[in-house]
């Protein structure tokens, strides 16, 4: 009976998704399992290893179809691993004398490992798939709204205008570096693990480093150059740049959440009925995937401090960390699948409403552009005497609740340099956004040349 949100056939898809689930599955991680003896055992047979007809009698039987998951559940109870009982069931569906050669010169750890990177492979495969899916998705929000301006923030408050393209871009520019790294680390992490006892290949005598060569190109892996038993610096890696990409899934979804609230109103997540409703409140709209995606990424990141924790190992095989990543790596994948599967909800249906953007953005009555008219007074004024007194009228106009052009059009020590027609060009968000539609420009150039 399912007991967490991960795999509850109710909650599960709201914080992971269906492929995800599938790839750290008791059956598939079996098959991984028995994939990896397959592979041993046609590499050992080709290289005289084992015998040939051994190794055919072996990969015959490493179906998972053919394991009984309930003997294995008893069999890895006992035993505190489940290859002990994977490689006891296959002994004994092979016809006698080959199932006498199953898992030769291998260790529970080699196999584990080796069946761990390859379904980090697959999970990586569909990591990709999904950010690539978030960054189109953000290109089209920053190249259509490029030049859309709104109010910027800081500190939750109105600081100066933007456009909603270059806060579109800052997000993709952030989802292209996620799928460099993704790119850059997989030769580094995708590498399987073969050395025995404690490494050294010591039990398949001279031909261990030919068989240790041989099973990664059949697998598709890169070969170690020395075993990782206790170095798990990859398995790390893959969990800090799992935390980084949610990282930026939070902050996209922490932004929609606060430009959804009902007093700003620049932005909605996809409407269908029913979604985001409230069980009393009928007008309420929630930003549902907002709020999994937080919640999801957040998780995600604590279990990265718990895989690097896993890499204060002992010796040469530890006493514990190694099984913190059986806990924590496949719930990190399946999270931040949910985490990537919001966001692209998010970003595919965005509701952007320009208009309201333009309401916000005059909601100060001029506010916002104080910078604008402190640089515009500076050649004049010097920059400290133009803060200074742009400050004083800012000032005024919040206690006195008028527009900020209007005082500074009744001010003669602001009229003596600019008249009412430049003040008015000055305090027009619209003439202050900078380079922002340039640097859109430049993320999408980036992109294309990628």
């Amino acid at each position: 009976m399912p007991s967490t949100l991960i795999d509850s056939t109710i909650l599960g898809n709201l914080v992971g998704t269906e492929a995800m689930r599938a790839l750290f599955s008791d059956d598939n991680r079996t098959q991984r399992y028995l994939d990896v003896e397959a592979a041993l055992a046609r590499v050992q047979g080709r290289l005289g290893v084992i015998p040939q007809a051994a190794a055919a009698e072996i990969e015959r039987n490493c179906r998972v179809d053919r394991i009984d998951m309930a003997k294995l559940r008893a069999q890895t109870e006992r035993a505190g691993s489940p290859i002990v009982g994977v490689v006891q069931q296959l002994g004994a569906l092979c016809a006698e004398p080959h199932g006498r050669y199953c898992h030769w010169g291998a260790t529970t750890q080699d196999i584990t490992d080796t069946a761990t990177v390859l379904q980090m492979r697959d999970a990586l495969a569909l990591i990709d798939v999904e950010l690539a899916a978030v960054a189109d998705a953000l290109a089209g929000l920053a190249l259509r709204y490029r030049d859309t301006p709104m109010a910027g923030r800081s500190h939750l408050q109105q600081a100066a205008p933007i456009s909603f393209g270059y806060k579109a871009a800052g997000l993709l520019s952030a989802i292209d570096r996620h799928r460099a790294r993704l790119a850059e680390l997989k030769p580094r992490v995708l590498v399987g693990e073969f050395g025995g006892a404690v490494g050294t290949l010591a039990s398949l005598g001279p031909e261990g480093l030919e068989v240790r060569a041989a099973l990664m190109r059949e697998l598709g892996l890169a070969e170690p150059d020395v075993s990782w038993h206790t170095q798990r610096d990859r398995i790390a890696e893959v969990g800090c740049f799992l935390g980084m990409v949610t990282g930026t899934l939070a902050k996209l979804a922490i932004d929609v959440k606060l430009m959804m609230q009902t007093e700003v109103g620049e932005v909605a997540e996809p409407f269908t009925p029913g979604r985001g409703a409230s069980s009393t409140m009928p007008q309420k709209r929630n930003p549902v995937s907002s709020v999994y995606l937080h919640a999801c990424a957040a998780v995600v990141r604590q279990h990265a401090a718990l895989l690097l924790e896993a890499m204060a190992a002992d010796h040469e095989r530890a006493t514990g960390p190694w099984h913190i990543e059986w806990i924590v790596l496949p719930e990190a994948f399946v999270l931040t699948s949910g985490a990537l599967a919001h966001a692209r909800t998010i970003v595919d249906g965005l509701q952007v409403d320009a208009a309201r953007m333009r309401d916000n953005l005059d909601l100060t009555h001029g506010l916002i552009v104080a910078e604008a008219v402190m640089m515009g007074l500076a050649p004049h004024l010097g920059r400290e005497r133009a803060h200074d007194l742009v400050y004083e009228l800012c000032r005024m106009a919040i206690e006195r609740q008028r527009p900020l052009l209007d005082l500074l059009a009744e001010t003669a020590e602001v009229t003596a340099h600019l008249d009412r027609q430049r003040l008015a060009a000055l305090c027009e968000p619209a003439n202050y956004l900078g380079f922002a539609g340039e640097m859109v420009d430049r993320v999408l150039a980036a992109r294309a040349r990628r």
